[in-house]
């Protein structure tokens, strides 16, 4: 099988492009995984960090609804860092 975590990574990756402006500057990455958890990290261009994030946080809590339903897939919990 693939490494844990790939589904959610692919999840996050491609809400993110389909939001942003500027997509070659999109990094998302699986900063730890193990049996149990992944946790990934988003970076973007400075300029489209609050797109990704929305008003009151409301796209980001989105974007890890989601991300923990692909979790879910794998049978694992999930956390999404936005990092500037």
């Amino acid at each position: 099988m693939s490494e844990t975590g790939t589904i959610v990574k692919n999840v996050v990756e491609y809400i993110v492009t389909e939001i942003v402006e500027d997509k070659k500057e999109v990094k998302v990455d699986i900063s730890s995984n193990t049996d149990e958890s992944v946790q990934i990290e988003v970076r973007t261009a400075p300029s489209d960090m609050g797109r990704v994030i929305g008003k009151r946080g409301r796209v980001a809590r989105a974007i890890r609804t989601v991300a923990q339903a692909a979790a879910d897939e794998e049978g694992l919990e999930s956390s999404v860092e936005f990092v500037d």
